[in-house]
């Protein structure tokens, strides 16, 4: 608003930076308008709309768990008796049992699923899938700062600010736990002996064409190895890998002295690996 044409007596509205519902955390990214609660899968604000995930979308279940104070969290989800079940409005004994087995079969699920699964703002399915691709587990996602989170593609600052605040706040962490305990789980990430790796924490960027795979998948070979690869060479970066028309980036790592490897070097070092 034009500040001539405000009315009388108005006052700059101060953001709290606190939930008045759930005390998380308010973040506002920067570029947005809105401020956000982070407590997604606690704060009592959010709490329908975060167990519709775990609970097949059921709104009108929902409303009646919560509701009847029979949950607070999704992991609450899995200490659901027969008998609360049963007890419910149109809710009879076979409907309650087939709601168990259901709860009990979603146990068994992949990563990407469970993250989307979460409710982080902005994470949809592709970005979900994305992010269980680019790390080997969970610990290693909710560790990961916003620099490492903006490694995997299609996730930029804005999506890594909302990851990293998610993760980060306790009441979230504390329930993804109580879910983990309950039996919630998917098949674990097979990644090569890292001890093993000569890419295993090295700084690595990737310049030109490759014509045995495309960038993405020499990227994500590179992090399965862990390494770090990031998009610009620096006196932090440790090996470059130069394809066809590599162009400025390779100058710049011979004149920084950096190690080049190309494609052809490239290669048979991930297939020493393969055979090891």
């Amino acid at each position: 608003m034009i500040e001539e044409r405000r009315p009388a007596g108005t006052s700059i509205v101060e953001l709290p930076e606190r939930c008045p519902v759930c005390d998380s955390e308010v973040v506002r990214p920067e570029g947005e308008a809105v401020a956000r609660c982070v407590g997604g899968l606690f704060c009592g604000a959010q709490r329908k709309q975060a167990l519709r995930h775990f609970a097949s979308r059921r709104a009108k279940l929902i409303e009646q768990l919560v509701d009847g104070g029979l949950i607070e969290t999704p992991a609450d989800l899995y200490d659901l008796t027969l008998e609360q079940l049963s007890g419910l409005e149109r809710m009879g004994e076979k409907s309650a049992q087939n709601l168990l087995d259901a709860l009990q079969r979603r146990k068994s699920t992949t990563l990407d699923r469970f993250l989307h699964a979460l409710g982080i703002r902005e994470v949809g399915e592709a970005t979900a899938l994305a992010l269980a691709t680019g790390f080997a587990d969970l610990d290693a996602l909710r560790d990961a700062d916003e620099e490492r989170l903006q490694e995997v593609p299609d996730v930029g600052p804005v999506v890594a600010q909302h990851v990293r605040a998610f993760l980060q706040q306790p009441h979230n962490r504390e329930v993804i736990d109580k879910l983990v305990e309950h039996g919630i789980h998917w098949p674990e990430a097979v990644t090569p002996e890292l001890v093993e790796s000569p890419f295993a924490g090295k700084t690595i960027v990737l310049t030109g064409t490759l014509s045995t795979m495309s960038r993405d998948e020499a990227k994500a070979k590179l992090q399965a190895c862990g390494a770090k690869v990031t998009g610009s060479v620096s006196k932090k970066t440790d090996i470059v890998v130069a394809g066809d028309n590599a162009g400025s980036k390779l100058k710049r790592a011979q004149d920084l002295e950096i190690k080049v490897l190309d494609e052809v070097d490239f290669v048979e070092k991930l297939g020493e690996l393969a055979s090891g």
